[in-house]
């Protein structure tokens, strides 16, 4: 069983910068590539970015690029989203998530473990 808890969320103004992190117990977690996920209220669920099993090779959604990086410490079993130039567009619930895959994928369905969210909210 692999449980994943997220931090970090929190209010802040249009410009500022959060660091997200999201802490995975269960040893494949190195094994296994890791993603981030938001939802807006009335909106469906979007991806924004993922790293391979090794934090390489990231992905990323193009409303984020440039502004968001994604990384992870193996180490410490835990993934980290650092979110610069916030807009308020980026208000949502961010969910981190384990894939069933060893490389960054964009999909939700190749994700099989989710955390239960933090609030990001970005006031204009």
């Amino acid at each position: 069983q692999v449980q994943l808890v997220e931090s970090g969320g929190g209010l802040v103004q249009a410009g500022g910068s959060l660091r997200l992190s999201c802490a995975a117990s269960g040893r494949i977690f190195s094994l296994a590539a890791m993603g981030w996920f938001r939802q807006a209220p009335g909106k469906e669920r979007e991806f924004v970015a993922a790293v391979d099993w090794k934090g390489d090779n990231p992905v990323y959604v193009d409303s984020v690029k440039g502004r968001f990086i994604m990384s992870r410490d193996n180490d410490k079993n835990t993934a980290y989203l650092e979110m610069s130039i916030l807009k308020p567009e980026d208000t949502a619930v961010y969910y981190c998530a384990r894939a069933r895959v060893s490389s960054a994928a964009s999909s939700a369905e190749w994700y099989d473990y989710w955390g239960q969210g933090t609030q990001v909210t970005v006031s204009s």
